[in-house]
């Protein structure tokens, strides 16, 4: 087998829904060069919809393993995944993380991190999930002196707005029933209070304009506080109730940005660039 065909050992650490998904299809696509050859979980004993014999409650037998080149990371402890990142890294292992909360809070750490060890720290999956946002703004925008950048980056108070416009229920019930259906966590707080959404725009605002800073300082106003009459107002209007985040350059070359919920009508172009 040639360098070129050398297939990646991955250590992956979580086993929820995405590690699931990412163990199912890995071996099923036709690019891939990965082999996940350990999976470190909480619980060994929790009975699961897939079937793994390299299972670990050990975070050493995968971070201390000479035979993992890359650390796959998909838990949803912020403060776990940035000990596993960081330890990754000093132990010579690229990564891959979909932690968005944990790349926001952390992200100057791991470029001076990720410049130091000269390994690869990947995030696509971490904002829009299978949406090539991050590397649109990479490959396509570098070039460009971008102005300003907007979208709806959290899809599940997007999924709760939609079902409570098209039928004609409360916020609280189109909560309820985007639980039921696994859309939102039992507690959708990180969602519907706008957290999630200002993690992922924090992630945006680095590679759109080169900007690093704390998701605690954008400006956010969710959709908990949305009401009946407020959805009623504006499908009388052909309007829609969105929860957008939005970031522009001001004139002194400050970075304005926030997560608010807002009337919304679609065709507002998504990113701005000086011409």
């Amino acid at each position: 087998m040639t360098e070129q065909t050398k297939k990646l050992k991955i250590g992956l650490f979580g086993l929820g829904c995405v590690g699931q998904g990412f163990l199912e299809l890995l071996p099923k696509t036709f690019s891939s060069k990965g082999e996940i050859r350990k999976i470190c979980v909480r619980d060994i004993h929790k009975t699961r919809g897939v079937q793994f014999d390299g299972l670990t409650d050990k975070p050493e037998e995968i971070l201390n393993n000479p035979d993992i080149d890359v650390v796959v990371e998909l838990i949803d402890d912020a403060d776990a995944s940035w000990e596993i990142v960081q330890k990754a890294l000093n132990k010579g292992k690229s990564v891959v993380s979909a932690n968005k909360r944990m790349i926001a809070k952390h992200l100057a750490e791991i470029i001076e991190l990720q410049q130091q060890s000269g390994l690869s720290v990947l995030y696509e999956a971490a904002v829009c999930a299978s949406i090539p946002i991050i590397r649109n703004l990479e490959e396509y925008f570098s070039t460009d002196l971008l102005e300003s950048l907007q979208g709806i980056i959290n899809g599940s108070s997007n999924y709760i707005l939609s079902q409570a416009e098209k039928q004609g229920i409360g916020i609280s019930e189109a909560i309820h029933l985007a639980q039921k259906l696994g859309f939102a966590e039992a507690d959708p707080c990180l969602d519907i209070e706008g957290h999630d959404a200002a993690n992922k725009l924090c992630i945006l605002l680095a590679h759109a304009f080169g900007h690093i800073c704390n998701p605690e300082s954008i400006i956010r106003i969710g959709i908990d506080k949305i009401q009946t009459e407020d959805l009623t107002w504006a499908a009388e209007r052909d309007l829609r109730i969105k929860l957008l985040a939005k970031a522009n350059i001001q004139p002194d070359g400050s970075v304005q940005a926030y997560c608010f919920t807002t009337f919304y009508r679609f065709g507002a172009p998504a990113i701005r660039c000086k011409r």
